[in-house]
């Protein structure tokens, strides 16, 4: 376990400022039309979120991601509107699945700007959204209260998750250590005890060959 946490104290050690540009680089990269599968926003948010160990830098990477957030879904949101339902046929959304891109549509028919929130929580379709919301001319008046609501809504969620994570990495691994002492002890009682016994159950062996001899 110890090599989890130096991971961590490793992460923990870069400048706080060089964190907070990656993590929201890949943000923005992450909620802009489709290249969130190219660039691992939501995983390294979790990583990044295992520095956060004070409130003032909770806060200082919540704004942050949530400001990239909401930037890659407006960029999104006015590529759908430039180029409308053309992009359902391009190379990027072929790639990704055009039944994502339908997904994506038939949500925000169904449930207009609040498939905007409710998006930003769903895998794959999240990231085809805010371009499929600017195709089907959604007014953006609408559309960015919705992406401001599910931005700030899902970096809390991540932060927080990746902030408990990072803080109970040592716990466990102190935890883990001293279960180690533990189960080492019991190995070794159980070792002794197996080997006495399979000594008895030879010396009964010989013991009854003997018999028989005599």
């Amino acid at each position: 376990m110890s090599f989890l946490t130096d991971a961590l104290e490793g992460l923990a050690g870069l400048p706080q400022p060089a964190v907070l540009a990656v993590t929201g680089a890949l943000t923005l990269a992450e909620c802009t039309l489709g290249v969130g599968f190219l660039a691992p926003g939501e995983s390294a948010l979790l990583l990044a979120s295992t520095t956060v160990t004070s409130v003032p830098r909770f806060l200082a990477m919540w704004l942050v991601v949530s400001v990239c957030a909401i930037a890659g879904d407006s960029i999104g949101y006015f590529l759908g509107r430039r180029f409308g339902d053309r992009l359902r046929d391009s190379r990027l959304v072929r790639k990704v699945g055009r039944q994502h891109w339908d997904k994506a549509a038939e949500l925000l028919r169904r449930r207009g700007a609040w498939a905007v929130f409710v998006a930003r929580f769903m895998p794959v379709v999240r990231t085809l959204v805010p371009a499929s919301a600017g195709a089907s001319k959604l007014e953006y008046h609408r559309f960015l209260p919705a992406s401001i609501a599910g931005a700030v809504c899902w970096s809390a969620l991540h932060i927080g998750i990746g902030s408990a994570a990072g803080a109970s990495a040592k716990y466990v691994e102190s935890a883990f250590n001293g279960a180690m002492w533990v189960l080492l002890g019991v190995a070794v009682v159980i070792g002794v005890v197996v080997v006495l016994r399979r000594r008895k159950q030879a010396a009964v062996a010989e013991a009854a060959e003997l018999e028989e001899v005599a």
